[in-house]
């Protein structure tokens, strides 16, 4: 298992179609083409020795690497020191735009920026999660790696003057280059999906522009923030990770770039989450807008609108939303596992696709339905059909909010009625009053005022456990759940009122381990999954986010500082953080940084409103 680097240990590059990681030695080993939710092509990271990688390194056996991000941008530079010299890998690919191809680079370029350097190139697809073959024709300026309906397109950079690269077979259809640099020399190569042309010799000056190019790309865009407070840089940087795993074309935003990365190492619980997920990419919106990206914004809002328009009076057994569809908006997303695949780190079964998809998650409406409303706050509004679309999808909710379901967890043990999904029913029902008030349109306002008013009865009867003095996670139950941190948030109860308090002091006894959150008990509230899990960094922001709220300020900055110590060194979070310290679960995950954001926000206003003597 040597050969697995730490999930933190990677960087995370993109062109807002698809998405690679680099790890700290210069190695892409996941990178899945054209799509985010398409087979891999480089898979190492859920197995070295059949997964494929594409990885640059020095020749020298001996030698330290360091990696950063050009500062505002999503480019990636690798270090690599040795005793002969220093020299750097530069990551990025070039952005596709907001048309769907199949069209995407991947580029590399090798410099030597202090005494002399060799680079040894090590090239090895796996076409479809390394089940189709594949053929390696090499020409003068690069090679083709082909496989059933796809190739790859490597070509050269390199001036007209350069000695030929050395190259050879390294293995079955595998390429080895070796490309020999003095200081202030560069070089490097492009790979290429769906080149309009063999492999080519590219000029040093046109990757420059590419360069230039992206650059320009990502610190234009990030220009567009107003966030101006106390977190700057990490904040910023997760803005930078959310658009690097938004779908350009449809504005959906994957919840993660990866699949099969473990909860715990050795254990079951290794999801797939290349999907948009509603609820993840509901929750973008505040972060979007708290921030000043009104256009990703309303390109989500657009995407969800379309989802609403397209289940409306159809088929409901689950409900007119899916919890999660692909980023295209289809639903197709059946699981099936990798057998011959065996995990990072030996953590099987690998599974692609997700089951979840046909859960009933009652949640969803109330964050889809505050969502709109939110947006329709900063001029993003549904329009008529929209409107017509969501009365059905509130006729359908006025039916079952009443009902069992899986769960914010997508727990698979079994249907519960979950206070989290019956609080965000009622804010589905409230936002949607709101809505129609501020619109004047048509609703069935004294029905779903009704409907409103039942559910927060019914909470506080059944959601709420006298002799612990704490919302729980379903009727029934004593289980504490952090999901609930969401309460103040979306305004079912004040950050004051002595319900509450009591309930965050409950979790601060049981669910926070030196300022990190477990999302629940699993061994109290058993989840249908063998194994634990470790803390859930959502849910640790999520907690900071309720101690501002709560008047707690001084303890959540403490919690905010903690946690941004388990950032990898590019400021990147994946799911959960163990004991030890590392990062577990899918990388980097959007929900961490969306919650990450909010956090920062609240906390800041907190605290500015503090100095003010507010």
């Amino acid at each position: 298992m040597a050969d697995y680097p730490l999930i933190e240990n990677h960087g995370l590059i993109g062109d807002l179609q698809t998405a690679a990681l680099v790890t700290t030695d210069g190695t892409i080993d996941w990178f899945c083409c054209p799509r985010f939710d398409s087979p891999s092509v480089f898979g190492a990271l859920l197995d070295w020795e059949k997964g494929g990688h594409f990885t640059v390194k020095p020749m020298e056996s001996t030698y330290s690497t360091k990696q950063l991000y050009l500062p505002d941008t999503a480019i990636l530079v690798t270090r690599f020191m040795t005793e002969a010299g220093a020299g750097e890998v530069v990551d990025f690919m070039p952005v596709t735009g907001t048309t769907a191809t199949d069209r995407h680079r991947l580029v590399r370029m090798l410099r030597c920026v202090r005494g002399s350097m060799t680079f040894q190139v090590d090239i090895a697809p796996r076409f479809d999660y390394g089940r189709k073959p594949h053929t390696l024709h090499v020409t003068e300026n690069g090679a083709v790696f082909a496989s059933d309906g796809l190739e790859l397109t490597l070509s050269v950079v390199r001036e007209p003057e350069d000695d030929r690269l050395v190259h050879s077979l390294t293995g079955e259809d595998d390429l080895r280059v070796e490309l020999a640099l003095e200081a202030g020399q560069q070089r490097g190569l492009i790979m290429e999906s769906a080149a309009d042309g063999p492999p080519r010799e590219v000029r040093v000056a046109e990757f420059q522009e590419l360069f230039a190019a992206t650059r320009e790309y990502w610190r234009s865009w990030l220009r567009q923030s107003r966030y101006t407070g106390r977190w700057r840089e990490t904040v910023e940087r997760s803005a930078v990770t959310l658009k690097l795993m938004t779908y350009a074309p449809s504005g959906a935003l994957v919840a993660a770039p990866t699949a099969g990365l473990p909860e715990q190492l050795g254990g079951e619980r290794n999801w797939d989450y290349r999907f948009t997920w509603i609820r993840d990419a509901s929750f973008s919106v505040y972060a979007l807008l708290g921030l000043g990206f009104t256009d990703e914004a309303r390109a989500f809002i657009g995407w969800l609108g379309d989802r609403v328009k397209e289940k409306a009076g159809g088929d409901t057994d689950t409900g007119p939303l899916n919890i999660m569809y692909r980023v295209d908006g289809s639903s197709d997303l059946y699981e099936e596992t990798l057998e011959h695949w065996e995990g990072y780190q030996g953590s099987a079964p690998v599974r692609i696709g997700n089951g979840a998809a046909t859960q009933l998650q009652l949640d969803i409406y109330g964050e889809a339905l505050d969502s709109i409303s939110f947006a329709h706050q900063h001029g993003i509004h549904l329009d008529i059909q929209g409107w017509k679309s969501l009365r059905t999808l509130l006729e359908w909710l006025v039916d079952h909010w009443d009902q069992a379901g899986e769960g914010l967890w997508e727990t698979r043990g079994g249907r519960q009625h979950f206070t989290y999904g019956r609080v965000m029913s009622w804010v589905a029902f409230d936002r949607a009053l709101r809505l129609a008030v501020a619109h004047g349109r048509p609703a069935e306002s004294s029905r779903w005022a009704a409907e409103r008013d039942n559910i927060y009865d019914q909470v506080l009867a059944k959601g709420w456990d006298p002799g612990r003095k704490a919302f729980v996670q379903h009727y029934g139950s004593d289980v504490l759940d952090s999901s609930l941190l969401r309460m103040p948030t979306v305004g079912f109860i004040t950050p004051d009122d002595p319900m509450w308090t009591s309930t965050l002091d409950a979790m601060d006894r049981e669910l926070v381990t030196d300022s990190l959150v477990y999302r629940y008990n699993p061994e109290a509230s058993p989840d249908g999954l063998r194994g634990s899990e470790g803390t859930f960094s959502l849910c640790t922001f999520m907690y900071v986010d309720a101690l501002a709220r709560a008047g707690r300020a001084d303890q959540a900055r403490l919690v905010l500082e903690k946690m941004m110590t388990y950032a990898n060194h590019l400021g990147l979070f994946s799911e959960e953080i163990a004991l030890t310290g590392r990062q577990l679960g899918n990388f980097p995950q959007a929900f961490t940084h969306l919650a990450l954001i909010d956090a920062a926000i609240t906390l800041d206003e907190t605290l500015n409103r503090l100095q003010k003597g507010d």
